[in-house]
This record gives structure tokens, sequence and C-alpha cells, in this order.
């Protein structure tokens, strides 16, 4: 891919590049304590110099007054709300006065939006999103439709967060594809490459130079650091055979005494797609609409099966999302469906660490078992 140097200056030429072709620009805003995905106009809405602590059970935004947008690593949201929506009314019945019964399909009004401040790890993240509401293939149309609508700008993690693993399960810090631009923030501004046709079309109509070698070997360097950085890891890539081989072990109760079964894990995490469905008639009884909204499988409803909840105990549905995540999702995707972003750690009120739980399940004597 070409490279393009954007100065800093320029970023909010970017922006305003992205406002002429895009009905909305979603970009990183700091709100109630936390770096999160919303509409941005100015360059000055960003977290400009901002920086987080993240740490099991703890996220915490300081200013490092470093002038940089993208110090941070990551809040609370990934892409997922943005396409998968925490709520959505996928059929509304009508009744008229005869007592006639129509269904009506409430597919989503979407408009075009460019993203940016994307991570790989979300990006990752996206692509196991495509795969399971079948971007491709017999699509998900509420997924389908807002999926579509976006532009991507990602951005290099040069500063991962302490709870960060991506390195290790190939999914960051540099984004390698899934994107239509991608940017890697140095002193000097931005090292800008395209991916796509549009991508480049819009770089094109920036008139940017190329930079200087002293330009590229700051964002290598700076990007062996990223990787440096990162203290935790999941050992293995593919760790199926070696959970379904600990089913029994005494960890899963240990850490289900931990879990308070809150589903914060499930709704931080960038992959996890479970939901439930339900439905809300209106005080007149002539409408009724049929609904989809996030669900975890931390809850009593997502195993309750014939009047039987099947996995009652909480250290139950602990292993229920762990092996999933880390096991079976390998058959059903071909890879882990965890993309190391450690959302699950820093927001889990008392700081379970996934990749802690791992390594005590693969380490710990088989002979420990409940």
């Amino acid at each position: 891919m070409i490279e393009y140097l954007l100065p800093r200056g320029d970023l909010q030429r970017l922006l305003d590049a992205l406002r002429r072709e895009y009905n909305r620009v979603i970009g990183p805003r700091v709100r109630d304590g936390a770096i999160v995905f919303d509409e941005i106009e100015k360059v000055s809405q960003m977290p400009v110099g901002i920086r987080e602590e993240q740490a099991p059970g703890r996220y915490r935004l300081h200013d490092s007054g470093d002038g940089r947008s993208f110090g941070w690593a990551n809040g609370p949201q990934a892409l997922k709300p943005l396409t998968f929506a925490p709520r959505d009314v996928v059929w509304r019945a009508t009744r008229n006065d005869q007592g006639e019964m129509r269904f009506t399909e409430t597919l989503p009004e979407t408009q075009t939006a460019a993203v940016i401040g994307v991570r790989g790890c979300d990006l990752s993240a996206m692509h196991l999103q495509d795969q399971h509401f079948g971007y491709r293939e017999y699509p998900d149309h509420y997924y389908n439709r807002r999926r579509r609508a976006l532009f991507l700008v990602a951005v290099d993690c040069a500063n991962p967060a302490a709870t960060c693993f991506c390195h290790s399960t190939g999914d960051g810090p540099t984004a390698s594809s899934g994107f239509d631009i991608s940017l890697t923030e140095i002193d000097a501004g931005f090292l800008a490459r395209a991916k796509s046709q549009r991508g480049q079309e819009l770089l094109d109509s920036l008139a940017l130079t190329a930079p200087d070698a002293a330009h590229v070997e700051e964002a290598r360097r700076q990007g062996e650091a990223a990787v440096a950085a990162q203290q935790r890891a999941l050992p293995s890539r593919n760790l199926k055979q070696d959970l379904f081989a600990r089913l029994d072990h005494a960890r899963w109760k240990a850490v289900g005494e931990r879990c308070l079964s809150c589903g914060n894990c499930t709704s931080v995490c960038p992959t996890c797609f479970c939901h439930s469905e339900g439905d809300a008639a209106d005080i007149s009884g002539q409408q009724v609409e049929h609904f989809r909204q996030w669900d975890s499988c931390f809850t009593d409803g997502h195993s309750y099966i014939h009047g039987w909840v099947v996995r009652g105990a909480t250290h139950l549905r602990y292993r229920q999302w762990l092996v999933h995540k880390l096991g079976s999702w390998h058959d059903q995707y071909g890879r882990s469906g965890c993309v190391g972003c450690g959302r699950c750690i820093a927001w889990c009120p008392v700081g379970i660490d996934l990749t802690e739980e791992v390594h005590a399940l693969l380490t710990e004597k088989q002979d420990a078992q409940s």
C-alpha cells in the first residue's frame, strides 16, 4: 500500500472530507469518564492528549499532555453497537377494525457513516460478526444494512492498555485488514494508507505527500514497542482441546465464587452475539412489536429449557462462556472468538482476568478437580 503523510494540523481536513461524503462521522469522544464512539465534527471534540489507565476492574482517564488524538487504547464500546443494535424491532403486528392481523417487517433506516479511530482488534471482531450474521451469504438484514453503510478509518494502537493482549491472538496492535483507510499516529501527524478504492479516492482528494524515511522508521519502532508493551497473553490461539479436557476442573468453581453473573463481560465484548426475543404490546391491544435485544449467557433465561435452567450455577455459566469463546468457536468460525481487546478484564466489577483463568486451568494439576 502507498503511504502518505497527513500532517497533524490536517486531521480536520480528513474529518471535513469524511463529512462531505457520509451522512455521519463517528469518532472517539469522552463521555461519563470513558472514551466512546459518538458523532463528531471537529478534532477538538476528540480525546486529544488523553490516555487511560486500565487494570482488572478499573478504567480511568488522565491527561498526558502529548497532544495525540489516539493515545488511548479502547473504551467500553467497539463497532458492535453500530451494526448489531442493542435492541431491534424485527416485525410489527397491527389489528384492524375487522379484527384482522397484519404483520410488517421493520427494517432499520440507515445512514452512511464514517468511523474514525477503529482498532485492529475491533476490525477482527467485526469480521467474526460478519461471519455470524451472514454478511456475505444469507444475511441478517438488520446487521447487513448497517454494516454496508460503514466507512472505516483504522488507527494503529501505539499505547496498549495493561489489559490488552491482542498480539497473542493475532489481532493487533497494527490493523492489517478490514478497513478503508488506516492511520499510524506519529509525532509529525499520521501515516495514511488506503485499503479500498473509496479509501484511495478520499486520500487522493487530500493531495497528500509521501512521508520521509524517518517518519516510516518512527512508525515501525512504535509498532514494535506496542507489541513489547503487552504483558498479558493467551498461551495459544487454539485452546479447544485443552479446555474441553478440563470441563470438571476445580478452577471453574473458584472463579464462580467471584463472578457476579452481571453480564458486563458479554456487553463490552466486541464479538458476543447472544440475544433474546420478546413481544411488547401497546396499551390499546391493537399493535404488538416483536423485538430482539442483547442478552448474555450469564443470565438464567439463556439456558432455560422446558422449565429447567440448564446452567443454574454461576461457575457453569462462566465455563460456558469461556469454553465457547476460546474453544468451540473454532468449529463455527475457524478461530477463537477472543480478539485480545481486554475489555472483559477492565469492565468486570470484581476484576476477573480471562488470561489468568486460562493460565490457571492449563497449569494447575488435573487431580484438583471437583
